[in-house]
């Protein structure tokens, strides 16, 4: 028989009803509802499990249980592949093809919190407001935390964890440390949505709605974000250290395949690239870029030398300036035209202005706000959807920084 399943998310193998079209020797289309229990679906799985099959009212179905052998498992365009050889009975065998999609992204809705804690948006956006409002470079610092926990193990709030005796967290990781701040403000966020729904709203989904709100308040676009996210209970300084965040020395290739392997396209690299029109970086970071690139604006790199010590050690390393030298503490579209200018601070941002595939977007979203602005929200909704843990997986957390008891 060949079974087609009507897309449902499929995330860790966890129990899940599909709705199977089946056609048999006699081409009689029938519906069945198979129940694939996890040790089933699990690639090592030694011995054959059961599958249940239930039909519907037609009397042309019977219920019936059957085992299944162990799956072969494969990954193609994104998708789980789980093929089964399998035999009903003397009318039903051959091939069972499933295709489960790896994200659970329909697992999360932009109203998830509508009834259990509806005061989230306005609790959230009211601090992060307020700390903009102090120092506009908590934007960027916030939104910087959503990107690098999503691409580490996904978005699972992860980034957060202090490190204790069974773990070591993000937080020092070479992409992490020193350069990632904002906890304070999440802290605060935390025990005022705490107060108005406690044990309710994750720590994952705080860090998207507050990056989203930071790019609205720095004036940039606004979007509705998916919810419904929990919390990792561990965090891991290897996978942090692993390369899946590009560092600022990158080459185009290096940006465009760690990307990929997120399952974001290059537009989505290159529109959220843009994010870099707000933020700063320290003089080690860019001290290469400055002093040794040939691909730079001399002007450009002279004014940064002021500022950044060719020699290396404190305090001239962590002197900082912003990514953006014409608005800094807004969300607009010079990124870009400073990218056409060969003013990029970090090699990794010339490097899509540079000669090569990613050209003519730069070129697009320097003379066009609005595509890049639809662009990035596209974009960061995809990052948004990266493996985020959802239902009994992980947990709430009561205090952003730890594991709860």
């Amino acid at each position: 028989m060949i079974c087609d399943l009507e897309r449902r998310d499929w995330q860790r193998f966890r129990s899940q009803i599909a709705t199977l079209k089946v056609a048999d020797r006699d081409a009689l289309a029938r519906r069945r509802h198979f129940i694939f229990h996890p040790a089933t679906l699990h690639p090592s799985s030694g011995d054959a499990s059961v599958c249940d099959a239930s039909g519907d009212p037609s009397p042309s179905t019977q219920q019936a249980t059957f085992r299944l052998p162990p799956p072969s498992l494969g990954e193609v365009n994104g998708f789980v592949e789980l093929e089964f050889n399998t035999s009903i009975d003397e009318d039903h065998d051959g091939t069972v093809l499933v295709i489960f999609t790896r994200s659970s992204s329909a697992k999360l809705s932009t109203n998830f919190y509508s009834k259990s804690c509806p005061k989230v948006f306005s609790t959230v956006q009211s601090v992060v407001h307020s700390a903009i409002s102090k120092q506009p470079r908590q934007g960027a610092s916030l939104l910087r935390l959503h990107f690098h926990d999503c691409f580490v193990n996904g978005c699972d709030g992860s980034i957060l964890l202090d490190d204790t005796p069974t773990f070591t967290g993000e937080k020092t990781a070479r992409p992490n440390n020193g350069s990632i701040r904002a906890f304070e403000v999440v802290d605060e966020i935390k025990s005022k949505v705490e107060k108005e729904c406690p044990g309710v709203v994750s720590c994952a989904d705080i860090l998207a709605i507050a990056a989203r709100d930071s790019v609205k308040i720095l004036g940039g676009p606004k979007w509705d974000v998916k919810l419904g996210r929990r919390d990792s209970k561990t965090a891991s300084l290897s996978a942090a250290n692993s390369g899946v965040i590009p560092p600022p020395t990158s080459t185009l290739s290096n940006l465009i395949n760690r990307f990929k392997a997120k399952g974001l396209s290059t537009k989505d690299m290159v529109a959220l690239s843009g994010a870099h029109t707000i933020g700063q970086a320290r003089c080690t970071i860019f001290r290469d870029r400055i002093y040794k690139d040939k691909n730079i604006d001399s002007s450009f790199a002279k004014t940064r030398q002021n500022k950044c010590p060719k020699t290396t050690g404190l305090p001239g390393d962590n002197k900082i300036a912003p990514l953006d030298l014409q608005t800094p503490t807004a969300f607009d579209n010079y990124y870009y035209k400073n990218l056409i200018k060969q003013k990029g601070l970090l090699r990794s941002d010339q490097q899509l202005f540079n000669g090569g595939s990613t050209d003519s977007l730069v070129k697009k979203y320097s003379e066009d706000t609005e595509t890049f602005y639809s662009d990035f929200v596209n974009a960061m909704i995809k990052m948004g959807d990266i493996q985020p843990l959802s239902g009994s997986s992980g947990e709430i957390r009561k205090n952003c920084r730890k594991v709860n008891n």
